[in-house]
């Protein structure tokens, strides 16, 4: 579980007790709140693909948009995957490999699955070059989120699956990466962080060079 659940629970169970003592019946709304928020900030365990050049989902949810863009002239898959309130947050690196970028950016809270808030929304934009190439991933804040979570930096080596932070309440997550990359899903699956297997890329060699980006902190 993520420790942010235990602190929402432990102040709505202190406001069941100071309400309880005036009437048993007033302490039961916050009581269901303590409960929801240890339910919503579950974190299981997930059995990770070992394919190489594997890129697997950066969060639970649903495959929304699939669709090619064009990054420096060269094209690129996107996939977007929308998250509801009763979705796992956790968020995990879709590849192994090295992060090279992390820009935070801010913008609106609009509705996560309008076209427009891959662009304007508040996110967290990462970029990890690895045995899938370079792939980039999007923790995009949605009607609810108010907070983006990234526990990573740049230089960090992450293997794929690995926790990286998360988005609390209904948000979104992008992933853009080789555009030849076999694809393992379809629009309207649902995904699993870690464990669903979005596309195989034919693995690229890891350069030197991503040793000295880790060496540089």
């Amino acid at each position: 579980m993520v420790r942010d659940g235990i602190y929402y629970s432990v102040a709505f169970i202190v406001v069941a007790l100071l309400l309880g003592g005036f009437s048993p019946a007033l302490a039961v709304i916050p009581l269901l709140l303590a409960a929801f928020f240890l339910w919503f900030f579950r974190d299981p365990e997930r059995d990770i693909p070992a394919l190489d050049g594997a890129i697997v989902s950066p969060a639970d949810g649903t495959v929304t948009d699939i669709s090619l863009e064009r990054e420096g002239g060269v094209p690129r898959t996107r996939i977007s995957i929308f998250l509801n309130v009763f979705n796992v947050h956790v968020n995990r690196s879709p590849i192994a490999g090295v992060i090279t970028d992390v820009r935070y950016k801010k913008g609106r809270f609009g509705n996560a699955m309008g076209e427009v808030s891959a662009a304007e929304n508040e996110q967290n934009i990462v970029t990890v070059q690895g045995d899938a190439g370079t792939v980039v991933f999007k923790q995009i804040a949605g009607l609810l989120a108010r907070r983006i979570v990234f526990t990573k930096r740049t230089g960090d080596h992450v293997a794929r699956g690995e926790r990286v932070g998360l988005i609390k309440f209904g948000s979104r997550c992008d992933v853009i990466f080789d555009a030849e990359a076999g694809m393992k899903v379809k629009v309207g699956d649902r995904v699993k962080g870690g464990s669903s297997l979005l596309a195989v890329v034919q693995p690229y060699p890891v350069s030197a060079s991503l040793q000295d980006v880790a060496e540089v902190r």
